[in-house]
């Protein structure tokens, strides 16, 4: 009776042990793909830095961040995002299986391609050699006779082994322990002289660290890509392929760079200096009235900044065509705001956020931000009337009126009559607006890092140089302008 039931019971575990193999036989001949869309997640990872990924505010954001999430998105799964610094165990790690892929703003190099594949480029950089302003510039790396420190197992400490033939005295310092903000810390304290930053990264940190200097390129043009193990296993690396072609066609791409880096033009370390000076001395004068300002609606940063583009924050400002104060209102919108004295900074910043307000309600509620934004400051600054007149040119052209980047092309064409002359408006200097949206946004972007929010403070999430240079649309404009009919009424 004992032998039979534990004839019966060695049975069962048989069939159960079958079952098990069977089972896991059907896991492994499922595709990575698959598996991932059965787990409902990806695992990706990232390292905090600003062009990669960062926790703020409004909680993570990032142009890495947002390209892994629109890919998840494309899967129909949601994302798992690990986070480090050391790019040695990155690289290990994806090599390993352990994550899907990394999206860290990796560098394709010859060494990585041995061990990993890449997908799609979708960036250009250089490497900086940077050191502090007003120390001595190196012209080369023969000069570069002081230590240099770089993140371990980084594309920086392969440009440094390939140089080192041509420099055999060269010499520098790995290490694992710093990012990159760290290694420009060092910089700035003067705990080391030199470290190699990403042209990208360099770009945004300059303009909150002006006292950053470029001594010379370490590489030639270089590309950006998402990193994968190396298997005989296609199928999420064609998905890959597939979404970053499916990007660059439908402009998405365009849109995510424009919105991160579309604020940056050619570093200008005397006006970026200024800037810095009038935060300490300036700002603290007028901040309270940003703060009352801004209400629930609007990030007293934002209407700061858009204050320093107008005034400098002089409230006694004046221009040739009479526009005056902080804000610098005509005449006749004090008037229509009820606002008495131009001059007096309080009112002046009441009256330029209700301004703003009044602006940004006649764009198309069609257009989210930060676009509705960018088009806002733009009418603010040119008139909505010109606004809509190159956004007629936009769609004429048979392009998108209701995004910045598009829009942004076309403003300049007012200055010539071949197409004011067919608008509603006419003449306007459209490329004015165009450097003002920049300004503004480049001056935001340094206030958020260096000024604290309020509570309840309704911050525009925008982090937003592009190394491609957008060229005045003229040569895609049809002839034939045909019917200037209002486009805000008309969905695209």
């Amino acid at each position: 009776m004992i032998t039979s039931s534990y004839k019966k019971l060695g049975l069962f575990a048989l069939f159960l042990i079958a079952i098990g193999s069977l089972t896991s036989c059907d896991y492994q001949q499922k595709t990575q793909l698959e598996r991932i869309q059965e787990q409902g997640y990806i695992k990706v990872y990232s390292r905090i830095s600003p062009t990669t990924m960062s926790v703020g505010e409004q909680g993570f954001s990032g142009f890495e961040y947002e390209l892994v999430k629109l890919f998840a998105e494309d899967l129909g799964v949601r994302v798992e995002i690990v986070t480090h610094n050391d790019i040695a165990k990155i690289l290990k790690e994806v090599e390993q299986g352990k994550v899907d892929f990394a999206a860290a703003g990796l560098t394709v190099t010859k060494q990585r391609q041995e061990t990993l594949r890449f997908g799609p480029p979708y960036q250009n950089i250089t490497s900086k050699l940077v050191y502090l302003k007003g120390t001595d510039r190196p012209r080369d790396f023969s000069q570069v006779d002081e230590q240099l420190t770089v993140m371990a197992k980084s594309s920086h400490s392969e440009d440094l082994y390939d140089v080192r033939e041509d420099y055999p005295n060269l010499s520098w310092v790995e290490r694992s322990d710093l990012t990159t903000q760290d290694l420009l810390d060092q910089v700035l304290s003067g705990e080391i002289t030199y470290t190699i930053v990403d042209s990208n990264e360099l770009d945004l940190m300059r303009q909150v660290q002006p006292e950053l200097a470029v001594a010379f390129s370490v590489s030639e043009p270089e590309e950006l890509a998402w990193a994968f193990r190396k298997s005989e296993d296609n199928s999420l690396f064609i998905k890959v392929i597939e979404f970053f072609s499916r990007i660059r066609e439908d402009g998405t791409l365009s849109y995510l760079i424009e919105r991160y880096y579309g604020h940056l033009s050619k570093f200008d370390y005397v006006g970026s200096r200024a800037f810095h000076r009038a935060i300490d001395s300036k700002l603290p004068e007028f901040k309270p009235h940003f703060y009352e300002a801004a209400g629930d609606d609007l990030d007293w940063r934002f209407l700061a900044a858009m204050g320093y583009q107008e005034s400098h924050w002089n409230p006694k400002a004046r221009s040739p065509t009479g526009v005056r104060g902080l804000m610098m209102l005509t005449q006749d919108t004090a008037r229509q705001l009820g606002i008495k004295n131009r001059i007096d900074a309080k009112q002046s910043i009441m009256g330029g956020a209700e301004y703003f307000r009044l602006m940004k309600d006649k764009i198309p509620e069609r257009i989210s931000d930060p676009d509705r934004t960018w088009f806002a400051l733009a009418g603010y600054n040119v008139g909505f009337g010109h606004l809509e007149d190159a956004r007629r040119l936009a769609q004429k052209a048979g392009e998108n009126p209701d995004k910045w980047l598009v829009v942004k092309k076309f403003l300049p064409l007012l200055r010539q009559k071949k197409w004011y002359s067919q608008t509603r408006f006419g003449y306007a200097r459209g490329d004015e607006p165009v450097k003002y949206v920049n300004n503004i946004r480049r001056y935001y972007q340094v206030l958020k890092k260096v000024e604290e929010p309020k509570a309840g403070t309704a911050e525009l999430v925008e982090e937003e140089p592009s190394e491609e240079t957008i060229e005045p649309a003229e040569e895609v404009i049809d002839e034939a302008m045909g019917d200037q009919g209002n486009i805000e009424d008309e969905k695209q």
